[in-house]
């Protein structure tokens, strides 16, 4: 689907504030509502919306730990990949984790309440999976940007 200055502006609306009404959202774009439904349903279908959602502020969660977390495998069997893939999904500490090139296999974005959280998922996860050989932790001092939405 190519995307138009419509489609752009719809998408940096929705990704500012996905609970904006149909209405107010044509409003702002200049189209009719059931057009601006149709092009927004669109963009859904052709898996360009993906989802929708709220932005949680770790800290005021009571998050107050973060790290950068580069994760060195001593194995790269299909077998060992699966596993260490299926076990860093479904950890709400890992909110991303990413496939990279260079020393490390993976980088990982980790909250957790503390450093003593974060020591236990080290000892008590991260450590204790087969094909994990060493992790390397950047602490986050304070963030600078994080990403609030795509440009196309």
């Amino acid at each position: 689907m190519k995307l138009d200055s419509r489609d752009q502006t719809l998408l940096r609306l929705l990704q500012a504030d996905s609970r904006v009404s149909n209405a107010d959202l044509a409003e702002q774009v200049g189209m009719s509502a059931s057009a601006c439904w149709r092009r927004v349903r669109a963009l859904e279908e052709a898996g360009i919306i993906t989802h929708y959602g709220a932005v949680v502020d770790p800290k005021a969660a009571g998050l107050r730990f973060q790290a950068i977390v580069h994760v060195q495998l001593a194995r790269h069997s299909e077998a060992d990949l699966e596993a260490f893939i299926r076990a860093v999904s479904v950890r709400a500490e890992v909110v991303e984790c990413y496939a990279t090139t260079g020393q490390s296999d993976y980088q990982m974005r980790v909250l957790c309440r503390d450093i003593d959280a974060y020591n236990a998922f080290l000892e008590g996860f991260l450590f204790r999976l087969p094909a994990v050989a060493s992790a390397q932790t950047n602490v986050v001092l304070r963030e600078i940007k994080a990403n609030r939405g795509v440009t196309p």
